[in-house]
Protein backbone atom coordinates (compact mmCIF):
# COMPACT_ATOMS: atom_id res chain seq x y z
CA UNK A 1 0.00 0.00 0.00
CA UNK A 2 0.94 3.39 -1.26
CA UNK A 3 0.82 6.40 1.28
CA UNK A 4 0.89 9.93 0.72
CA UNK A 5 -0.36 13.58 1.35
CA UNK A 6 -0.03 17.25 1.26
CA UNK A 7 2.67 19.75 2.33
CA UNK A 8 0.89 20.62 5.62
CA UNK A 9 -1.23 17.06 6.45
CA UNK A 10 -4.61 18.03 5.79
CA UNK A 11 -4.92 15.41 3.01
CA UNK A 12 -3.95 11.77 3.20
CA UNK A 13 -4.24 9.26 0.67
CA UNK A 14 -3.79 5.72 -0.21
CA UNK A 15 -3.20 3.45 -2.96
CA UNK A 16 -3.39 0.47 -4.27
CA UNK A 17 -2.09 -2.34 -6.16
CA UNK A 18 0.81 -1.92 -8.51
CA UNK A 19 1.15 1.37 -9.68
CA UNK A 20 2.06 1.52 -13.62
CA UNK A 21 2.98 4.20 -16.63
CA UNK A 22 5.26 6.43 -13.98
CA UNK A 23 6.25 9.24 -16.02
CA UNK A 24 7.62 12.78 -15.64
CA UNK A 25 4.67 15.26 -17.51
CA UNK A 26 5.93 18.80 -18.98
CA UNK A 27 2.90 19.55 -20.82
CA UNK A 28 1.61 22.97 -19.62
CA UNK A 29 -1.08 22.55 -17.78
CA UNK A 30 0.80 20.09 -15.06
CA UNK A 31 3.40 22.83 -15.02
CA UNK A 32 0.83 25.64 -14.06
CA UNK A 33 -1.34 23.08 -11.70
CA UNK A 34 2.02 22.83 -9.92
CA UNK A 35 3.79 25.79 -10.11
CA UNK A 36 6.69 23.43 -11.40
CA UNK A 37 8.79 23.05 -14.53
CA UNK A 38 7.74 19.17 -14.59
CA UNK A 39 5.27 16.96 -12.66
CA UNK A 40 6.12 13.38 -11.77
CA UNK A 41 3.04 11.44 -11.48
CA UNK A 42 2.06 7.23 -11.38
CA UNK A 43 -0.97 5.67 -12.15
CA UNK A 44 -3.36 3.27 -10.29
CA UNK A 45 -6.86 1.40 -10.29
CA UNK A 46 -9.37 4.44 -9.22
CA UNK A 47 -10.94 1.40 -7.33
CA UNK A 48 -7.38 1.23 -5.72
CA UNK A 49 -7.49 4.51 -4.81
CA UNK A 50 -8.94 6.25 -1.65
CA UNK A 51 -8.38 9.95 0.62
CA UNK A 52 -8.35 9.15 4.12
CA UNK A 53 -9.31 11.49 6.56
CA UNK A 54 -9.72 15.44 5.06
CA UNK A 55 -11.11 15.30 1.82
CA UNK A 56 -9.05 16.77 -1.61
CA UNK A 57 -10.71 19.98 -3.33
CA UNK A 58 -11.67 19.26 -7.12
CA UNK A 59 -10.91 21.53 -9.92
CA UNK A 60 -12.03 20.74 -13.26
CA UNK A 61 -8.61 22.27 -15.27
CA UNK A 62 -10.23 21.53 -18.48
CA UNK A 63 -12.86 19.54 -20.49
CA UNK A 64 -12.99 16.03 -18.99
CA UNK A 65 -10.22 16.15 -16.19
CA UNK A 66 -10.73 16.97 -12.80
CA UNK A 67 -7.59 17.64 -10.57
CA UNK A 68 -7.44 17.71 -6.89
CA UNK A 69 -5.33 19.23 -4.16
CA UNK A 70 -5.33 20.29 -0.51
CA UNK A 71 -7.68 23.25 0.36
CA UNK A 72 -4.84 24.38 2.96
CA UNK A 73 -1.42 24.32 1.22
CA UNK A 74 -2.78 24.20 -2.53
CA UNK A 75 -0.41 20.62 -2.76
CA UNK A 76 -1.38 19.05 -6.09
CA UNK A 77 -2.71 15.76 -5.55
CA UNK A 78 -4.63 13.83 -8.51
CA UNK A 79 -5.61 14.04 -12.47
CA UNK A 80 -8.40 11.80 -13.37
CA UNK A 81 -9.59 11.82 -16.80
CA UNK A 82 -12.66 10.96 -18.43
CA UNK A 83 -10.82 9.23 -21.18
CA UNK A 84 -9.40 6.47 -18.98
CA UNK A 85 -12.28 6.11 -15.92
CA UNK A 86 -11.06 3.75 -14.29
CA UNK A 87 -7.73 5.23 -13.58
CA UNK A 88 -6.19 8.17 -11.60
CA UNK A 89 -2.69 9.73 -11.71
CA UNK A 90 -0.87 10.73 -8.53
CA UNK A 91 1.84 13.10 -7.98
CA UNK A 92 4.94 10.70 -6.71
CA UNK A 93 6.52 13.59 -4.54
CA UNK A 94 3.25 13.36 -2.66
CA UNK A 95 4.02 10.07 -1.49
CA UNK A 96 5.69 9.70 1.89
CA UNK A 97 8.37 7.60 0.03
CA UNK A 98 8.64 9.20 -3.54
CA UNK A 99 11.80 6.80 -4.33
CA UNK A 100 9.38 3.83 -4.28
CA UNK A 101 7.91 4.88 -7.69
CA UNK A 102 10.63 6.23 -9.81
CA UNK A 103 9.88 7.59 -13.04
CA UNK A 104 10.22 5.29 -16.17
CA UNK A 105 10.16 8.31 -18.79
CA UNK A 106 9.42 11.74 -20.23
CA UNK A 107 5.76 12.64 -21.51
CA UNK A 108 4.92 15.52 -23.43
CA UNK A 109 8.19 17.22 -24.10
CA UNK A 110 7.13 18.96 -27.18
CA UNK A 111 6.12 21.36 -24.93
CA UNK A 112 9.04 21.52 -22.16
CA UNK A 113 10.77 24.55 -21.46
CA UNK A 114 13.32 25.42 -23.55
CA UNK A 115 15.90 25.98 -20.86
CA UNK A 116 14.88 22.14 -19.06
CA UNK A 117 17.97 19.85 -20.24
CA UNK A 118 17.02 16.02 -19.55
CA UNK A 119 20.20 14.17 -18.82
CA UNK A 120 18.69 11.06 -16.78
CA UNK A 121 18.52 8.90 -20.10
CA UNK A 122 15.10 7.42 -19.65
CA UNK A 123 12.53 7.70 -22.65
CA UNK A 124 11.50 10.71 -23.94
CA UNK A 125 8.03 11.08 -26.47
CA UNK A 126 6.62 13.80 -27.39
CA UNK A 127 3.33 13.33 -26.90
CA UNK A 128 2.18 10.19 -24.98
CA UNK A 129 3.87 6.99 -24.62
CA UNK A 130 2.99 4.79 -27.11
CA UNK A 131 1.09 2.03 -25.20
CA UNK A 132 -1.12 5.00 -23.77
Amino acid sequence: MLKGGCLCGHVRYEAGGTPFHPTVCHCSMCRRAAGAPMVAWFTVRRAQFRFVGSAATRFASSAGVTRTFCPRCGTSLTFETEEFPDEIDVTTVSLDDPDAVPPADHTRTATQLRWVRLADGLPVYLDRRPDK
